[in-house]
């Protein structure tokens, strides 16, 4: 039978009984390192002999550690029994393999040069995540660790849990879980989200007379109890009140817990519930660590606009009295402006008898600060994308929203909005790929005239040709 060859050539000769006992830490070293460099180049083991992650799992463990660190022959010696369990599960496929018998033999040596007894605890090369019940990311962490770990010895795989996004802004047009865009009448009080944790709640009153359209001015938003986080908390907002608190008049709820949310600002010990006002009367973020669940609220001219991220399985958490919910179903075929997502454009600007408003050159403001209430024109079709365009680039439904407010209501505040709704989707949406959405392109009159005149045709001509055949 053939030597095995290693890169680590003339390790032989090192492994000498009387420099053994002197350099066997460097020899491991070498030997780990060495191999696992050139893998290539090296007998190191066959797929089923996992000596190299045994050794990698080592060097990993006992990186950090000098003899100056207090602990450092306690762990070193955990690291020991670790490394040596390791090589006893890899033991049958290693046989005859070199670089696996350089480290039983490294690891016995060391044993005895740190007097590390051979049985007692070992180092975890996965530590278990810290389990915060009140936190929503540490929770399932904790039980999806489980999960893996069994799934893994049955040779499954695992999932980590998802997200879904909601928002209703303008007109109102709603972007559903299932990044459905919708444009709706939905007058008076509606449920947007409604499961056994979080009831989301908006009202909708009309914009103009002789339109259908509506818009935001009421949201109302309950977090549920959930045992050992939190009470019950109320959060409601309406035009010109939009509030940094709960109706108790708290701020925040539950015990702190470690959480790193998505804003820039907010990180470390958080409470379980908490408010962040970004803006006095203007934009405020609702936090709920506890079950995972970020909310925005802006108020834009008159009207609320709402971006909401949950947890998919918390979402889904609801019973057959539930099911009205706008975010998970949409809006009710009845209530739809839309038509199967196109947006027809009003024919006309409404006329309304509003007071107008000249037009304005480009303000050099910052782009999401809102005009006043009274702010009204009427906008042409052009008037209406150029206004747009000068915060919404992309021609996307976004775009196409917020020209047809513009054109519905002539409140210029409603482009703030579209863009706003827009940034607001972007920090909150879990999947880049699905932020853009793009309107779908109707057939003109003419086209669909020209369309159904063909198929006319076409059937007669069927016709004939039948007869003549007969």
């Amino acid at each position: 039978m053939g030597r095995a060859g290693c890169c680590c050539r003339g390790a032989e000769r090192l492994a000498s009984p009387s420099l053994v006992r002197r350099f066997r830490p460097l020899l491991l070293l070498i030997i780990a390192l060495c191999c696992g460099a050139h893998i290539g180049q090296c007998q190191v083991a066959t797929p089923q002999c996992r000596i190299q992650k045994c050794t990698t799992d080592f060097v990993s463990l006992t990186a950090h550690l000098t003899p100056a660190v207090d602990g450092f022959h306690t762990e070193f010696c955990k690291a020991l029994r670790a490394y040596s369990a390791c090589t006893q599960r890899t033991a049958k496929s290693c046989r005859g393999n070199l670089v696996f018998h350089s480290a039983v033999l490294g690891i016995s040596d060391l044993m005895i040069q740190r007097n590390c007894s051979r049985d007692g605890p070992t180092s975890s090369t996965h530590p278990e995540v810290q389990h915060e019940p009140c936190n929503y990311r540490s929770r399932t962490q904790h039980a999806h660790s489980h999960v893996h770990a069994h799934a893994h010895s049955h040779g499954h795989g695992h999932s980590k849990p998802g997200y879904l996004f909601c928002g209703l802004f303008g007109d109102p047009h709603l972007r559903t879980f299932k990044d459905s865009f919708q444009t709706c009448k939905v007058e008076g009080a509606w449920p947007l989200i409604d499961n056994d944790y979080l009831s989301v709640q908006v009202t909708n009153v009309p914009v103009v007379p002789g339109s259908s359209a509506t818009a935001t001015n009421k949201i109302t938003i309950i977090f549920k109890p959930y045992e050992g986080c939190t009470d019950q908390k109320v959060y409601q907002a309406g035009t010109d009140n939009l509030p940094a608190a709960f109706d108790d008049g708290t701020v925040s709820s539950g015990d702190p817990i470690q959480l790193s949310v998505d804003s820039d600002s907010a990180a470390g010990k958080v409470r379980a519930l908490w408010i962040s006002e970004r803006s006095p009367g203007r934009h405020v973020e609702l936090y709920a660590g506890y079950i995972g669940v970020t909310v925005i609220v802006r108020q834009l001219g008159r009207y609320l606009t709402l971006a909401v991220r949950i947890p998919e399985e918390l979402a889904q958490a609801y019973d057959a009295t539930q099911d009205l919910q706008l975010c998970l179903n949409g809006c009710p075929s009845g209530e739809r402006i839309d038509q199967a997502g196109h947006l027809p454009l009003p024919s006309s600007p409404p006329a309304l008898g509003l007071q107008l408003q000249q037009p304005r050159r480009p303000s050099s403001s910052p782009q999401t600060q809102a005009s006043p209430h009274g702010a009204i024109r009427v906008f042409g079709v052009q008037g209406a994308k150029e206004r747009c365009k000068e915060q919404l680039e992309v021609q996307d439904i976004y775009f196409h929203s917020c020209v047809f407010d513009l054109l519905t209501t002539g409140d210029a505040n409603f482009t703030v909005a579209a863009y706003s709704a827009l940034k607001d989707m972007e920090s909150l949406h879990p999947h880049r790929a699905k932020w853009r959405i793009y309107p779908r392109v109707s057939s003109s009159p003419t086209l669909v005239f020209a369309s159904q005149w063909v198929k006319q045709l076409v059937l007669l001509l069927l016709c004939a040709t039948t007869v003549v055949l007969i």
